[in-house]
């Protein structure tokens, strides 16, 4: 498949450019979390989806309407149950699931709506957060987790392995995974769980359900 080259992208959110590869041209998508609309922007114009998304910020769904994008205010934890069972080819989440309140439930309604579901996530087990915790006892800051404890938007942590937990918890499969590096890199592809879960900084999972 061919490499998407864009430049525009912020290295912190490498793993756009990983989750639009995942996705198959013309799809229908729906972004959940979709912010300022970057991924749709890309996946529209790169991959030609049909592509919708729901936003709980206001100002990041007046930034998706300034660039003729189809999103709605919504939150993920309430609003997902609306919708009809494989309303999408994909359901997304990016960089979103440690800020919802349940996120077993959250991946439960995205594996019901779209007949695939793409999720990427930090991962507070790599081992630079390690590190940090042992030898100086606080809460990192870096460039995936850039906000200090008391003012972050995450609530559920959580590593490449306990995700991975969560997979099987709801009966899904993994048809692809990627784990990034600082760089933006993938780790080794065939790796073992336990050496994504200490090196990789952040990880993409395309899940079917079973």
């Amino acid at each position: 498949m061919a490499v998407l080259a864009l430049p525009e992208i912020s290295p912190t959110r490498v793993d756009l450019l990983t989750v639009a590869e995942m996705v198959e041209p013309g799809s229908r998508v729906l972004d959940v979390g979709c912010g300022d609309g970057a991924l749709l922007k890309m996946l529209s114009e790169r991959r030609g989806v049909d592509g919708r998304g729901i936003e709980l910020s206001q100002a990041g769904v007046n930034e998706c309407v300034a660039k003729g994008l189809h999103v709605i205010q919504g939150d993920a934890d309430t609003d997902l149950v609306a919708y009809p069972d494989d309303a999408f080819d994909y359901v997304i989440l990016s960089q979103t699931l440690q800020a919802t309140f349940a996120p077993r439930t959250v991946l439960e309604h995205m594996l019901r709506i779209g007949r695939r579901a793409i999720v990427s996530f930090p991962n507070f087990g790599h081992w630079r957060i390690r590190t940090h915790l042992t030898f100086r006892g606080r809460m990192p800051v870096t460039e995936t987790l850039a906000h200090a404890w008391y003012d972050t938007p995450n609530i559920h942590f959580c590593t490449i392995r306990d995700f991975v937990g969560l997979v099987d918890l709801v009966n899904a499969r993994v048809e692809k995974a990627v784990a990034l590096d600082q760089a933006g890199h993938p780790v080794r592809v065939n790796a073992p769980w336990w050496f994504w879960n200490i090196f990789g900084q952040q990880a993409v999972f395309l899940l079917r359900r079973r």
